[in-house]
């Protein structure tokens, strides 16, 4: 494992290969000024969200550790030519404020639909990433009728399924081993060191104490899915195909890279611009045929 990945950040399942050096988000250059930014009181916290384009409304839910930039800033701009993307940052992470309480997948599926709430969106497709796709699926087990599609990049529904090693890798995990990019990307829209730790301290807690989903539970997710998935994830491709089976309406594709890289999420360290515009087509057709 060592030879393929340098660090395991504990806070997204957020894997830096280890010839990753860059200390800036590429996509930082692309970066597209959205239509509309906010902040929306949400269950006792200040969600920080933003518009981008126009056409049925797709929720962007990013991974554990992260942020719209690192984890969407290179495809997003691609979704947005066919929806109204609204990207989301969850409790205690970048501009979003925190709570006095753990994270928990259950609490951010209900800040996103409370955001949905705030917005008058009834219903909206969800594109989750890592433990944001743990958060999109949580969203519709408990509110089916908000959901129309989902797309689930890197998502788990048993311990069992993630690389072995994986929770032990966690119990060590801190801030110091953090990667340099994340650190950097969270200071510069929220330049407080104390509140980057904690972010890190409550993801990597939340990993930690994961139960698994009822087999049944997932399979009474009634909304279409695509399920995304790298070859050297830190989802097992078994497991990925274990979930396809039980999903009524899914389909699956995996592809080449690291964990993130088919979307172009910075931590992967491997992201190719064709790779990201294969995979925005796909989802793009995914969400827009009936």
């Amino acid at each position: 494992m060592k030879h393929i990945f340098s660090l395991l950040f504990a806070a997204g399942l957020v894997i830096v290969a280890g010839s990753c050096s860059r200390t800036t988000p590429p996509q930082a250059a692309n970066r597209k000024t959205p239509s509309r930014q906010g902040y929306a009181a949400v269950n006792g916290i200040r969600m920080y969200y933003e518009v981008h384009g126009s056409g049925k409304p797709l929720v962007l839910v990013h991974g554990g550790g992260s942020m719209i930039p690192v984890t969407f800033g290179a495809i997003l701009p691609l979704l947005a030519q066919q929806h109204q993307v609204i990207a989301v940052e969850l409790q205690g992470h970048g501009r979003t404020s925190d709570r006095p309480a753990p994270e928990s997948f259950t609490q951010d599926a209900a800040d996103v639909i409370g955001l949905l709430d705030q917005l008058k969106i009834k219903k909206a497709s969800l594109f989750g990433f890592s433990n944001g796709a743990n958060t999109a699926m949580q969203a519709a087990i408990n509110h089916p009728e908000r959901i129309h599609k989902l797309v689930l990049a890197s998502v788990f529904f048993r311990r069992e399924g993630l690389i072995p090693g994986l929770f032990g890798m966690l119990r060590g995990a801190s801030l110091a081993q953090m990667p340099e990019p994340l650190k950097k990307a969270f200071l510069a829209v929220n330049p407080d060191s104390a509140a980057l730790e904690n972010m890190h301290n409550k993801d990597r807690d939340r990993m930690l104490a994961v139960k698994d989903w009822p087999a049944e539970e997932i399979a009474g997710i009634s909304a279409p899915t695509l399920l995304l998935l790298s070859d050297r994830d830190v989802v097992t491709p078994e497991h990925a195909v274990e979930m396809f089976r039980l999903l009524p309406k899914a389909q699956l594709n995996i592809q080449p890279g690291l964990h993130g890289a088919c979307i172009g999420d910075v931590s992967s360290g491997s992201a190719k611009p064709e790779r990201v515009r294969a995979t925005a087509s796909l989802v793009n057709d995914f969400l827009t045929a009936k």
